[in-house]
C-alpha cells in the first residue's frame, strides 16, 4: 500500500498593490515615524444633517454612532495629563449633534487648549435630524469659547457646492457664514478664525491653495460681502463613499494613477499622522481619520491596539504609523491634510 503523502501548504505572501504607497517610500528611502502628538482629533459622532457625495466618513442623518460620556471624559483626562497635546480637533459627522459636544468644548477651553470644530455650516439651520434640536445658537457659542471654526465650502458658486453636498446647501452655507461674520468670525483683528475647506468636485487634484484662496476671498467678498481667514485644500480620499462613486463611474484606477503620478516626497514628510492621533466613537485610536474609516487601528511597538481607555503617551508616540494605498491622496501634488497643503 502506498503511503499517504501530506503536503504542507505554505501561505503565499500577499500580492503588493500596484499602487503600493509603502513601496514609494522605500524606493526613495523615506521613513515616516511620528514626530510628536500635538493634536487630539476626536470623531465624536457619525450622525450628520447632510449626505455629501465625497464623505469618507459615510456620515448621514441615520447614523447612530456616538462617543460615550466615558469616552469624552477620557479624552479630557488625556488632555489634562498631557499638556504637550495643545489642540483638540473635534470632528464627525456633524460634531455639534453629539449631546456632550458643548461640555466637551467648554472643558477643553478651560484647560487652555486650542479647540477646532469641523463645522458644516448648514447644521445651524437644519439642527438635529433625529431629535429636532435647534443649533442656531452655535455662532454665539463658538465666539464665547473662541473656537476655531473649520467649514467645508466646495466652491464659491452654488452649482458646484450643491452638486457635491446637496440641493440648497450653498445658500444655507452663505447665510451661516454671514451669521459667523456677525459674531466676528473671519473679521481682521477679532482673533476669531473661520477657515474654509475646498474639496474638488470629482476625481481631480485640488488647484494651488494660494491661488484658490485668493479667488474665494475675492468672490465671497464681492458677491456676498463675506470674510474668512484661510482656505484649506484637501484631496478627496479614495475610500468609502467617494471610492464607491469612483468604482461606479469606472474612474477608480484613473484616479489612483493620477495620485501615484503626483507623489511628492516633500508632501510625504509633512503628513498629518506624524503629529496627531485620531480617536473613534468607540475610543479606539488611529493614525488619522482616514485610517479610522478603514478600521486600521493603531498599535504600539508590541502590537497591542491603542485605545483612550488605557492611553500611554510614550506608547502612542513610539507606534509605527500604518500606511496603505489611500495615503497617496495625502502625498499627491502639494499634499493634503486637515490643515490644507503639506509641502
Amino acid at each position: 500500500m502506498n503511503p499517504v503523502v501530506r503536503l504542507k501548504l505554505v501561505p503565499s505572501a500577499p500580492t503588493p498593490s500596484k499602487y503600493d504607497f509603502e513601496g514609494q517610500l522605500r524606493r526613495r528611502g523615506i521613513d515616516l515615524p511620528p514626530l510628536g502628538i500635538d493634536t487630539l482629533q476626536v470623531n465624536i459622532t457619525r450622525l450628520c444633517n447632510q449626505v455629501c457625495r465625497h464623505c469618507h466618513v459615510d456620515a448621514s442623518p441615520t447614523r447612530t454612532e456616538m462617543l460615550s460620556p466615558e469616552g469624552v471624559a477620557k479624552c479630557l483626562e488625556i488632555l489634562e495629563r498631557h499638556p504637550r497635546i495643545a489642540t483638540l480637533d473635534i470632528t464627525g459627522g456633524a460634531p455639534e449633534l453629539h449631546p456632550g459636544f458643548d461640555g466637551f468644548v467648554e472643558r477643553a477651553v478651560e484647560m487652555g487648549r486650542k479647540v477646532m470644530v469641523r463645522h458644516n455650516l448648514t447644521v445651524q439651520f437644519d439642527g438635529n435630524p433625529q431629535t429636532g434640536e435647534s443649533k442656531e445658537y452655535l455662532p454665539a457659542f463658538f465666539a464665547r469659547n473662541r473656537v476655531e471654526v473649520v467649514s467645508s465650502l466646495p466652491y464659491y458658486q452654488a452649482y458646484f457646492t450643491n452638486a457635491q453636498r446637496g440641493t440648497g446647501v450653498f445658500e444655507k452655507s452663505i447665510e451661516a457664514m454671514r451669521r459667523l461674520n456677525a459674531f466676528g468670525y473671519g473679521i481682521p483683528g477679532s482673533g476669531l478664525a473661520l477657515n474654509l475647506v475646498y474639496n474638488p468636485v470629482g476625481p481631480y487634484l485640488p488647484a494651488a491653495q494660494a491661488g484658490l484662496e485668493a479667488e474665494y476671498t475675492r468672490e465671497l467678498k464681492d458677491k456676498f460681502r463675506l470674510s474668512f481667514n484661510s482656505l484649506f485644500t484637501i484631496t478627496n480620499m479614495p475610500i468609502n463613499r467617494f471610492k464607491l462613486h469612483l468604482d461606479k463611474s469606472g474612474q477608480y484606477d484613473a484616479y489612483m494613477e493620477k495620485l501615484l503620478a503626483s507623489f511628492n516626497p516633500a508632501a510625504a514628510e509633512g503628513v498629518m499622522c506624524r503629529t496627531l492621533i485620531s480617536v473613534g466613537h468607540d475610543g479606539r485610536i488611529y493614525d488619522c481619520d482616514f485610517n479610522q474609516m478603514l478600521d486600521m487601528q493603531a498599535t504600539d511597538a508590541g502590537g497591542k491596539a491603542l485605545s483612550i481607555f488605557d492611553f500611554e503617551f510614550s506608547k502612542a508616540l513610539a507606534r509605527r504609523i500604518r500606511f496603505d494605498d489611500h495615503c497617496l491622496g495625502c502625498t499627491a501634488g502639494a499634499g493634503s491634510s486637515c490643515g490644507g497643503t503639506t509641502a
